[in-house]
């Protein structure tokens, strides 16, 4: 077909594959003007008509809206500015369409209730904005708003350094993690807790009889508590016995006291006034939900211990 060549609406419909109607309905609407009329009143088009075609159908297949098709056949709009605009807006549906894919698997590997399926869809699926506003309240509420007297800049920024931020393609973990870390960051008693702790830390580095240990002790604890609990060793286990005999001498010639009972006794308190199980659910969740690796401090090594050293007996 060139230049001059005239077909009718059935042989643009067999060169282009779209329907008769279709193209019926395109050329009343405008966008598809024939070129003249044959002498019986058949429409018939030129090859600015199939190219305008041609370019009609590909814009309509990538999902672009009539009145944006008309705009670019019109040179009002270029294809690139189109294009460009609707690639933003396909990533934003993939986006959501990977988010929900995520909460779907979560539902279907936790058998959640109904209450807990509509509690994580509501939470997921509110945007980056909204998320961010979520944790910024609660950093607001706990620490103060940044620049105000009463506020603790030092614990503050400590908290805010490892802002939880969920992934646009999140796994059903980190879905799990941010639906429960949601619901720990707007209770009051948490709150309270983790403003506590976060400024005891700011202001010394370690809390309690971390501090007092010594970070090359506790970085010990926590290696040793990390190999016992890799290799499945249960703190009321026999095997955990030379581990705790170790870490109780070490502890007794850094305090000057004896390794018996009462110290044991004491090193329990101490570590449970030290432990708050909340704050570490806290930041475990953090790094779950932006994908971290769990760094050595925030393992779990208080309870471990304290059950140990209890004997028997729940920390």
């Amino acid at each position: 077909m060139d230049a001059t060549t005239l077909c009718s609406i059935g042989e643009l419909s067999r060169r282009t594959g779209l329907p008769v109607r279709t193209i019926r309905f395109y050329s009343d609407a405008g966008l598809v003007a024939p070129t003249t009329r044959s002498p019986a009143g058949y429409r018939l088009y030129g090859l600015d008509a199939l190219l305008r075609l041609e370019l009609l159908r590909t814009l309509r297949e990538l999902g672009i809206d009539l009145p944006t098709v008309r705009r670019v056949l019109d040179r009002e709009l270029s294809v690139a500015e189109v294009a460009a605009a609707h690639a933003d807006a396909v990533d934003a549906q993939v986006r959501v369409l990977q988010l929900r894919r995520s909460v779907l698997r979560a539902v279907a590997a936790s058998g959640s209730s109904p209450e807990e399926i509509t509690l994580m869809h509501r939470l997921t699926q509110m945007s980056g904005e909204e998320r961010r506003r979520l944790i910024d309240d609660f950093m607001d509420d706990t620490f103060g708003s940044p620049g105000t007297a009463q506020g603790t800049p030092a614990a503050a920024a400590m908290v805010r350094a490892a802002t939880p931020d969920l992934p646009d393609d999140p796994s059903v973990e980190q879905v799990t993690a941010w639906v429960e870390l949601a619901e720990l960051v707007g209770d009051e008693d948490f709150r309270a807790r983790m403003r506590r702790t976060a400024v005891r830390q700011a202001a010394g580095g370690g809390t309690g009889i971390e501090g007092e240990a010594g970070e090359e002790l506790m970085d010990l604890v926590r290696r040793k508590v990390a190999e016992a609990r890799e290799s499945g060793i249960d703190p009321l286990d026999h095997r955990a016995v030379p581990v705790v005999e170790d870490l109780v001498h070490r502890f007794a010639e850094v305090f000057d006291r004896a390794p018996d009972a009462a110290f044991r006794d004491w090193l329990a308190r101490r570590f449970e006034e030290g432990h708050d199980p909340r704050v570490d659910r806290y930041w475990r969740l953090v790094w779950i939900v932006n994908g971290w690796q769990v760094v050595p401090n925030l393992t779990p090594a208080h309870p471990w211990l304290i059950r140990a050293l209890r004997g028997g007996h729940d920390a």
